[in-house]
């Protein structure tokens, strides 16, 4: 019983280490586009594609199973959508457990990653998550 008792705290403790972390945000400002076009990572994601009347194109990598439910058999990931299909697209993900890595694009480049978990799924980062992943460190700032 101690024994079961001490893998649930361990669980629990390393789930608590599990998190967003500033710094991994915060190294995407000011990427270009093609670094996450290329990101070793995001490049196995499918992404949708948006882009918002003031012009920020809004890109969003999901990390989920089940996500093809919600983009009309996977037609969604081809290209750009409108924002109508795209707003579709998130209500439905509310009941997807997902890691939705959104990045908000000007001028070809990123000004902003704000990952958002959706149907009970938390998000975490790490230097994978960075530009380049782990192996690079790269910071535009």
């Amino acid at each position: 019983m101690k024994q079961a008792f001490g893998f649930i705290l361990l669980g629990l403790a390393l789930a608590a280490c599990a998190s967003v972390r500033q710094e991994d945000l915060q190294s995407w400002v000011g990427a270009p586009v093609a670094a996450l076009e290329t990101h070793p990572v995001f490049i196995t994601m499918p992404v949708i594609r948006t882009r918002a009347s003031d012009g920020t194109e809004i890109w969003n990598y999901v990390n989920g199973r089940g996500v093809a439910s919600c983009s009309a058999g996977g037609t969604l990931f081809g290209g750009p959508v409108n924002f109508a299909s795209y707003t579709g697209f998130t209500t439905c993900m509310q009941g997807v457990a997902a890691c939705n890595n959104i990045f908000l694009i000007r001028n070809g480049h990123v000004v902003q990653y704000s990952p958002v978990g959706t149907g009970g799924a938390r998000c975490y980062t790490d230097e994978r998550a960075r530009p380049g992943g782990a192996a690079s460190g790269t910071d535009y700032r």
